[in-house]
């Protein structure tokens, strides 16, 4: 199968704003590429060396770029002129920020070439005190009784290196127990949603804009061994699908999770103060430091309490609950 694969260059303070762009046009889960955040992964401790390939050892150039997949198809390519145009306004807007040259590339690529780039660069990653997400080619002795995630992320979603992806598993682990419930919007590979169930937790539902999620959800949920009575996955708009969102809304849960950006995690917050249980607690994350008072603001303004604020590198993750 092939794919367009999408590049489009921008800078770091660009990120949030260029992400959020892409997500109201429908562009679903995308992955960044940052070379200042690699190299403040790799100096802040010598043992992350482990978990990439030497070829990332040796960064030269400066670089920031959003990269995402699209079908290589008529929707493909409808979406890429739509997000060709929504740059071009982009660049119009005076937001005070440095975009960078939001240049977009992009190439065609076949499923099986993805996958063997892919395979190259990425090692087993401990996260928190225990769990490790391990791709499924790799090897990895587990002598101390940790939650082993197999991933096969496929052609669109992340590998859990990025640092909101291990603020929200640094919080999980601590929350989840075998009474939770958890929502997990923006769910991507489903690294979240699995990852919490073999924590121990009742059910979760899995949810994304890209349609590809449910095929890649499930492939890393068989990896697992996960009961997939326990798992729900779903592709839709949680802002604009009246459908889903009363579906949403029909249950409690006592974990929400929205690893996603700041503008689009404010924009959810009517849902989640309808569907989060009384006693339950919302999870952000995706949010650049430059933008985490915004959200703490629409947080309180919405009847929430802030009991966690958790920093790493350039990247914020809230925790919460409803006063």
């Amino acid at each position: 199968m092939e794919w367009l694969e999408v590049k489009i260059h921008t800078e770091s303070e660009g990120v949030e704003a260029l992400s959020a762009l892409l997500m109201e046009l429908g562009a679903g889960a995308v992955q960044i590429e940052d070379s200042a955040e690699m190299k403040t992964f790799l100096e802040r401790d010598e043992r992350n060396w482990d978990y990439v390939d030497e070829e990332l050892l040796n960064i030269k150039e400066d670089y920031v770029f959003i990269q995402l997949y699209l079908t290589h198809d008529k929707d493909g390519y409808d979406l890429l002129n739509r997000i060709q145009y929504g740059l071009g306004e982009l660049k119009k807007l005076e937001l005070g920020i440095n975009m960078g040259s939001l240049k977009l590339e992009y190439k065609i690529r076949n499923e099986e070439e993805w996958i063997d780039n892919w395979k190259k660069y990425y090692r087993p990653l401990e996260i928190g005190n225990k769990i490790v997400i391990k791709p499924e080619w790799e090897e990895y002795e587990n002598t101390d009784g940790k939650v082993v995630f197999n991933i096969n992320p496929g052609h669109l979603f992340g590998t859990g290196l990025h640092q909101t992806t291990q603020l929200c598993l640094e919080h999980l682990e601590n929350q989840v127990d075998n009474e939770t419930t958890l929502l997990d919007i923006g769910c991507g590979s489903g690294i979240l949603s699995c990852v919490s169930l073999m924590l121990g937790a009742k059910s979760a539902f899995a949810l994304d804009l890209e349609p590809g999620c449910i095929r890649v959800v499930g492939e890393n949920a068989q990896l697992n061994d996960i009961n997939m009575d326990k798992l729900a996955v779903k592709s839709g708009n949680a802002l604009l699908d009246k459908a889903l969102i009363k579906e949403i809304s029909e249950n409690k849960y006592s974990i929400i999770v929205a690893n996603i950006v700041a503008d689009i995690i404010i924009a959810l917050l009517p849902l989640v103060k309808k569907s989060l249980d009384e006693n339950g607690v919302f999870i952000s994350s995706g949010i650049i430091k430059d933008r985490v008072e915004d959200v703490h603001k629409a947080l309180s303004e919405s009847g929430f309490a802030i009991i966690d604020t958790t920093y790493k590198d350039e990247w914020v993750s809230v925790v919460s609950r409803l006063n």
